[in-house]
C-alpha cells in the first residue's frame, strides 16, 4: 500500500510539471497569435493595391495576353506547395495540411499529371522524407513569424519553374495547400492555385465608377503586367504564409488548453486515488493496532 501511494504521488508531481508547461505555452502562443494577426492586417493594404492595379491594367487592355495567365496551360506537371509548421504541439494543425497535400497527389496521378512537391515547415519535411515521397525544394525556420525574403525566394522559385517547359522539367500549375486562420478556435485547410493566375477583371462600367482604377501605365503594359503579376503572386504566397502563421499559433493555443485542462483533471482523479490509497493505509494501521492491542489485553487476562 505505501509502495502504491508512493507512485501515486510522484505521477501527480510529474502531471504537475506537465500542465506547468503547457499552460507557459498556451500563454506564448496567445501573445503570439495577436503578433501574427496584426501582421496579417497590415499586409492586406498592399495585396489590394497590387491586386487593383492588376484588374485595372487588364481592364483597360483586354487582349493584352501573358504566359501567368494561360487558362489553358500544360499540366502534365503540376507544383504542389505544402505549408505546414516547424514546431509541434499544435494538435491536427500539421496533419490535416499534409493528409490535404496527399490527396491533391493522388487526384493530380488519376489525371495523368506528375505532382511536383515543394514543403514549406520542418513538420512536412521531416513527414514526407518519413514517407519516401521526393521533395523538389523545402524550406523552414520561420512557420511562426515569416519573413518576407524566404517568401519572395519560395514565389521566384515557383515562377521560374512555371516559366520553364514542362518537357524541361518545368510545371504547368502551381497549387498551394495552406490552413486559413478562422477564428481563435477555427483553422481550416485551404487549396488555393496560384499559377495560372485566376484575376478578377474590371467590367468597363466598374472601372469608370472606381478612382483607384484610374491609372496611367509607364513604360509599355506588358512589361508592366508581368512585374506586376510576379508581384501579386509574391502577395498571394506571403499573405498565405502569414495566415497560416495565425493559424498555427490559434491550433497550439488551443491544443496546449486542452492539454491542461486534461492535466488538471488527471491531477484531481490521482488525487483522490492517492487519499483513498492514504485512508486504507490509515485504516490497515488503525485496525493493526487494535488487533495488537486486543492480543496483548487477551494475553494478560490469561
Amino acid at each position: 500500500m505505501a509502495a502504491q501511494l508512493r507512485q501515486l504521488r510522484n505521477r501527480i508531481r510529474s502531471v504537475k510539471s506537465t500542465a506547468k508547461i503547457t499552460r507557459a505555452q498556451e500563454l506564448i502562443a496567445a501573445a503570439r497569435i495577436s503578433q501574427a494577426q496584426l501582421r496579417l492586417f497590415q499586409a492586406m493594404p498592399y495585396a489590394r493595391q497590387v491586386t487593383r492595379a492588376v484588374e485595372a491594367l487588364i481592364g483597360h487592355h483586354v487582349h493584352m495576353d501573358h504566359a501567368l495567365l494561360n487558362e489553358a496551360p500544360d499540366t502534365s506537371r503540376v507544383a504542389l506547395l505544402v505549408v505546414t509548421s516547424d514546431r509541434g504541439f499544435c494538435g491536427a494543425f500539421n496533419n490535416n495540411a499534409i493528409k490535404q497535400g496527399e490527396a491533391l497527389m493522388a487526384r493530380l496521378r488519376e489525371q495523368d499529371a506528375e505532382p511536383v512537391l515543394y514543403v514549406c515547415g520542418q513538420r512536412g519535411i521531416d513527414h514526407f522524407r518519413f514517407k519516401g515521397v521526393p521533395v523538389e525544394r523545402s524550406w523552414h525556420g520561420d512557420s511562426g513569424r515569416p519573413d518576407y525574403a524566404t517568401t519572395a525566394e519560395i514565389g521566384q522559385t515557383l515562377l521560374e519553374a512555371f516559366d520553364l517547359p514542362t518537357r524541361e522539367g518545368g510545371v504547368g500549375g502551381v497549387h498551394v495547400v495552406y490552413t486559413e486562420f478562422v477564428s481563435m478556435l477555427s483553422q481550416r485547410v485551404a487549396v488555393r492555385r496560384v499559377l495560372p493566375l485566376e484575376i478578377e477583371e474590371v467590367e468597363e462600367g466598374e472601372a469608370e465608377a472606381r478612382a483607384e482604377s484610374a491609372y496611367e501605365f509607364e513604360p509599355d503594359p506588358l512589361l508592366l503586367l508581368d512585374g506586376l503579376l510576379r508581384q501579386y503572386v509574391h502577395g498571394r504566397l506571403w499573405h498565405m504564409r502569414l495566415e497560416s502563421a495565425a493559424a498555427e499559433h490559434a491550433a497550439r493555443r488551443a491544443a496546449m488548453m486542452s492539454a491542461t485542462d486534461n492535466a488538471i483533471e488527471l491531477i484531481e482523479r490521482l488525487t483522490r486515488q492517492a487519499n483513498e490509497a492514504r485512508q486504507e493505509e490509515i485504516t490497515m494501521e488503525i485496525t493493526e493496532i487494535v488487533a495488537g492491542a486486543n492480543a496483548l489485553g487477551a494475553g494478560r487476562s490469561d
